[in-house]
């Protein structure tokens, strides 16, 4: 949320394939697990693309970009993570599984002290026993929609993880970034440059050959 107040839809979606990186070589490291030539070529195209895509964004921003990247270390930090958890109980519980359900209870509860901590620190108590918001009927639509939404990711996070690895599981993810970056070009009409423009899509056939990549790596 930070990174988009001052980076644009479609450079944030394109600047998400660092993931990857950070992803792929966590994965080397902490699981020993290799991969061949044609993954890190896809991963030096994304390294590429996403240089270029900054240094030609006329919406450049560097507290936006800063935000994005602490992003991309914290969200490749939260999958090697989850799967360093899944692959820890195999070996300590009975049933060498810990399922869905789970996980995700187990995550939510963790992050509710987390969200308290941040609700005193941005004093944004008085703002919601304030707000207006409270009491209008399509605010509260919208909000169960999202949470309904944010569990669905929770599920199909964790069942996916189960299934792949923290790599596979980020690539995968990171296809979404070609709706997104043409909604933020089109419907956000935020200025660009050709050469820009094809930095982003540079950037998004990366992802597009890295998952190819990966798909004939397992196979």
């Amino acid at each position: 949320m930070l990174s988009l107040l001052g980076c644009s839809l479609q450079a944030s979606s394109v600047l998400k394939n660092v993931t990857n990186v950070i992803t792929a070589v966590g994965e080397m490291y902490l699981f020993g697990k290799h991969h061949d030539n044609r993954v890190w070529a896809a991963l030096f195209l994304m390294i590429i693309s996403a240089i270029t895509g900054g240094l030609t964004d006329l919406s450049f921003h560097a507290v936006g970009y800063a935000w994005q990247i602490v992003n991309c270390f914290l969200t490749a930090s939260y999958s090697l993570t989850l799967r360093r958890v899944m692959d820890t109980a195999k070996q300590i519980t009975k049933s060498g599984n810990l399922n869905e359900f789970s996980m995700v209870l187990l995550n939510n509860t963790l992050s509710i002290p987390l969200g308290i901590f941040l609700l005193v620190v941005f004093n944004e108590v008085d703002y919601l026993w304030g707000t207006s918001l409270l009491r209008l009927p399509m605010f509260w639509l919208v909000i169960t929609c999202s949470g309904v939404l944010g569990l669905g990711i929770s599920f199909t996070s964790m069942w996916f993880l189960h299934q792949t690895g923290a790599t596979t599981y980020s690539l995968v993810g990171s296809l979404n970034k070609i709706p997104l970056s043409m909604a933020g070009i089109f419907l956000f009409k935020v200025p660009t440059s050709l050469e820009n423009a094809a930095s982003i899509f540079f950037g998004l056939l990366a992802g597009v050959f890295f998952a190819r990549a990966k798909i004939r790596e397992r196979s």
